[in-house]
């Protein structure tokens, strides 16, 4: 499934026109999975950290699951301890799992109101929507608080844990699947299934395998990462994907093709999401008028590719289908 970061929301010189998108406007259909974010969901923030108003975000959610695509949503969460934002990287982890303590205390009021936020998302039934929820992505990295240089070992897993529990447990929300996602840039060798696994909270605890791939044209590391990656999901039975990557600017006018379709189409993977597109200068996916975009028609036309109208009937248990 070829997803791509709020494509719904904005693009390349347009922002907020309703059943726009421009992967549409080039090939005439949406991608198969919507990815957005909730960042300042825990500060009462009346919208997110791209200035779209939650209350628009649900819509999108809610367009989207109608039309039969898949939703996944990362969070950029802000420092509990500093006040900074995710990219403040000092330590804070600590304090959120010292029970009954201050930022214990707050970080579960900021829990609440993620929960709060997921059981809104309903259909025209009233029936709950099912996301894909990343809470602490690309946890190899030191640029955020929960990243590698904020925390130890046993800190992350415990966090990523209480996250779980808090959710499903203690507040009853279950039409969320958990997404773990490292980020993936290089040629690890040896050491790719290890760090595809960096700080594993338990396998029930995960359940959908990710990776944020921004490995820039280096195609010999991203064959790599995706061989890894089916290998993990094939071991642990459990989905996986590419929940991030794609080059700001630049593209070749074959890079569709050669940069994501082949090593994408060689090797399992459920999805493969661009980051999104704010200008030209920083436009992770296709719009028109980009070098690569006569490309990206070819591919989508080729169908190696999901998109939304490609998509079976997601929502609908197949027959004569057994899931051990």
């Amino acid at each position: 499934m070829f997803g791509h970061h709020d494509y719904s929301a904005y693009g390349v010189g347009w922002r907020d026109i309703a059943g726009k998108s421009d992967v549409k406007t080039l090939c005439g259909d949406n991608p198969a999975v919507l990815s957005v974010d909730i960042a300042g969901i825990e500060r009462d923030s009346a919208e997110n950290g791209t200035k779209i108003p939650f209350e628009k975000l649900r819509v999108l959610i809610k367009e989207c699951h109608a039309r039969g695509g898949i939703t996944m949503i990362c969070w950029h969460q802000w420092n509990p301890v500093t006040g900074g934002n995710a990219w403040d990287n000092s330590k804070a982890v600590d304090k959120i799992l010292t029970n009954g303590g201050e930022i214990n205390i707050k970080y579960k009021v900021w829990l609440d109101n993620v929960a709060r936020f997921m059981t809104s998302l309903k259909d025209d039934k009233g029936e709950l929507i099912p996301v894909i929820f990343r809470p602490l992505h690309e946890h190899t990295q030191t640029w955020s608080w929960w990243g590698s240089s904020a925390t130890t070992d046993q800190e992350f897993i415990d966090l990523w844990r209480m996250i779980v529990t808090y959710l499903r447990d203690t507040k009853q929300v279950h039409n969320i699947l958990y997404a773990i996602s490292p980020q993936m840039d290089g040629n690890y060798g040896t050491a790719t299934l290890e760090r595809l696994q960096f700080r594993w909270p338990g396998d029930n605890y995960v359940d959908f395998i990710g990776m944020d791939c921004y490995h820039g044209t280096n195609t010999t590391a991203f064959k790599s990462n995706l061989a890894a990656l089916t290998q993990l999901s094939f071991r642990l039975k459990k989905p996986a994907g590419v929940t991030e990557t794609g080059i700001p600017s630049g593209r070749s006018s074959d890079y569709w093709s050669t940069q994501i379709e082949s090593p994408v189409k060689e090797t399992y993977c459920s999805m493969v999401v661009m980051w999104r597109n704010e200008s030209t200068s920083h436009a992770y996916g296709p719009y028109p008028g980009d070098a690569s975009a006569s490309d990206f028609i070819n591919v989508h036309s080729r169908k190696s590719l999901l998109f939304e109208k490609d998509l079976p009937a997601m929502y609908t248990m197949p027959d004569n289908i057994t899931i051990n």
